[in-house]
C-alpha cells in the first residue's frame, strides 16, 4: 500500500469526505495480521481478540468472521462481542473489579469463563449464579511467583491488583469446593504486554503450562488454560515486529506436548495490539505552522484527546510513533514538532519528526494507530469529543463511528431547577433535572 492511500482510496479523499481528525482502519491489514499468525500457530491454540485494544463493533465483526474468539473487560465490550457475532462459549470476561451488573450479564449470557481475580469476586459470582439457578464456569487468574522478561508493562510476579497469588490457592481450594454456584474449569495468567521477542513469549508460555501441570496435579480442574499473550508491535526506531513463523517454531512444541498430555484442555492466547495496531492510521490536518526559538512547529487538529498513546502521556521518555506527510513532497526533510490543538504543553504528537516543509492544510498520518487510540484517550478533554472512525473494506470506506458533535457532548447534561439562564446566553432546549 502506498503511504498516501488505502486500498486504492487516497487519504486526501477520505479526509475530505469524513473530515479530520479521523481514524482509518484497513481491513486487509487486519485480516492479514490475523491470518499470518493463525496459519502457523498450533491448531489447539485459540486466538482471543482483546477488545480493549479496539472495541469498534466493525473491527470485532471482521475478526469474528475469521474465527477469533473474544476477551472482554466490561459490560459494553461483552455486548459488543455478542453483537459482532461472537458466541457465548467463545467469550471470556476478565478484570480485577467486575461489578455485580457485569457478573449478572456473564451468568445470563453464559460466557465460557469468568476469569476470577479475588476471593471476594468468587463469592459474589457464586451468589449471583445461585440467585439465577445457574452454575457458572470460572478460570482463576493466578499471580505467579515468577516475573516476565522483555515486557514493556509487567502485570504479574509481585504484589498486584491482578489475580490470586499462587501461594494462596491452597487456602482458596476449600472455599471453591463449598460454593455451589461456580465451577472451576482452569487457569488464566497474564504476565505482561508489548513483548517483541519471540523467545520471551515462548518461555513465558512454557512456564505457564508448567504451572497448569502443577495445579492439575494438586487437583485443580484444568479444562481451560489462558496463557495471556502480550505480543507487541514495533512503534519506535530500533524495534521490530515479532515474526509469526519464528514465534510458532518456538511455541508450538510446548503446545504439542501439553495437548498430548491433556487433549481435552482448551488453550487460549489473547491478542489485542498485535492484531489491530498495524491496520490503523490517525489522520490530522495542519492548521498553522510557526517558528519558535529556532524550531519548526506544526499545529494540527488532533492530539492527546484522541491518541494519548502516540502523545506518550505516562511514558518516561517521549518517543515518536511513525508520522508521515500524506502528499508527495520534493523538499528535503527537517525536524518538526507536531502539536495538537489543546491548551496544554503535553499535547505534542511528535518531537523533531523528520518531515518535508509543512503547509497549512497538509495531511499527516500517524501510523500503527489501530490499537489504544480513542479507547485509551480522554476524548472529552477540553470538550472536543471523539473523532470519526472509518473502516476500509473491499475498496469501500464505511463510517463505523461518527464524530462527536457539540450536541452529543451536552445531551447528557442538565441544569438544576431554579438556575436561571438569560435567553441571550442559554438555549431554551437545555434540559432540567428535578
Amino acid at each position: 500500500m502506498a503511504e498516501t492511500e488505502v486500498q486504492g482510496l487516497s487519504f486526501t479523499e477520505l479526509a475530505e469526505r469524513f473530515g479530520t481528525p479521523l481514524y482509518v482502519y484497513d481491513a486487509d491489514l487486519l485480516v492479514g495480521q490475523y491470518r499470518r499468525l493463525r496459519d502457523v500457530l498450533h491448531p489447539a491454540m485459540e486466538m482471543f481478540f482483546s477488545l480493549k485494544s479496539n472495541p469498534a463493533l466493525a473491527v470485532c465483526a471482521v475478526l469474528n468472521r475469521l474465527g477469533a474468539r473474544a476477551e472482554v473487560s466490561s459490560l459494553a465490550e461483552l455486548v459488543t462481542a455478542r453483537r459482532a457475532g461472537m458466541q457465548p462459549d467463545d467469550i471470556v470476561f476478565v478484570g480485577p473489579g467486575k461489578s455485580r451488573e457485569e457478573l449478572e450479564a456473564c451468568v445470563d449470557i453464559g460466557v465460557h469463563a469468568v476469569v476470577v481475580e479475588s476471593a471476594g469476586e468468587l463469592a459474589l459470582l457464586d451468589e449471583v449464579s445461585r440467585g439465577r439457578g445457574r452454575v457458572t464456569p470460572v478460570a482463576l487468574r493466578v499471580n505467579p511467583d515468577f516475573v516476565v522478561k522483555g515486557s514493556q508493562l509487567t502485570m504479574g510476579g509481585r504484589s498486584r491488583q491482578f489475580g490470586i497469588d499462587v501461594g494462596l490457592l491452597g487456602q482458596l481450594a476449600g472455599d471453591v469446593r463449598r460454593l455451589s454456584g461456580v465451577r472451576p474449569i482452569g487457569l488464566h495468567v497474564y504476565l505482561g504486554t508489548r513483548i517483541l521477542d519471540e523467545g520471551v513469549v515462548a518461555q513465558n508460555t512454557a512456564r505457564i503450562l508448567d504451572l497448569a501441570r502443577r495445579l492439575a496435579a494438586d487437583g485443580w480442574p484444568m479444562a481451560f488454560v489462558d496463557v495471556g499473550g502480550g505480543l507487541g508491535v514495533a512503534y519506535f526506531d530500533g524495534e521490530r515486529d515479532p515474526d509469526p513463523v519464528r514465534l510458532a517454531e518456538l511455541v508450538n512444541p510446548h503446545l504439542a506436548r501439553f495437548t498430548a498430555e491433556r487433549p481435552g484442555t482448551r488453550l487460549a492466547l489473547e491478542l489485542g495490539r498485535y492484531l489491530t495496531a498495524p491496520c490503523g492510521t490517525y489522520l490530522v490536518r495542519v492548521r498553522y505552522v510557526k517558528e519558535s526559538q529556532g524550531e519548526s512547529w506544526a499545529v494540527v487538529d488532533g492530539g492527546t484527546h484522541h491518541h494519548m498513546a502516540a502523545v506518550g502521556i505516562g511514558s518516561y521518555v517521549k518517543r515518536n510513533f511513525p508520522i508521515r506527510l500524506l502528499r508527495a513532497a520534493a523538499a528535503e526533510p527537517r525536524p518538526w514538532n507536531v502539536a495538537g490543538p489543546l491548551c496544554t504543553p503535553n499535547d505534542t504528537l511528535g518531537w523533531r519528526v523528520s518531515l518535508p516543509r509543512l503547509l497549512p492544510g497538509d495531511l499527516l498520518g500517524v501510523q500503527r494507530s489501530g490499537a489504544y487510540g480513542p479507547t485509551a484517550s480522554p476524548g472529552r478533554f477540553l470538550s472536543h469529543g471523539f473523532p470519526a472512525e472509518v473502516l476500509v473494506q473491499d475498496g469501500r470506506a464505511h463510517l463505523i463511528r461518527r464524530r462527536d458533535t457539540v450536541d452529543d457532548l451536552l445531551r447528557q447534561q442538565s441544569l438544576p431547577d431554579g438556575v436561571a439562564v438569560p435567553a441571550a446566553l442559554g438555549s431554551p432546549d437545555v434540559p432540567r433535572f428535578h
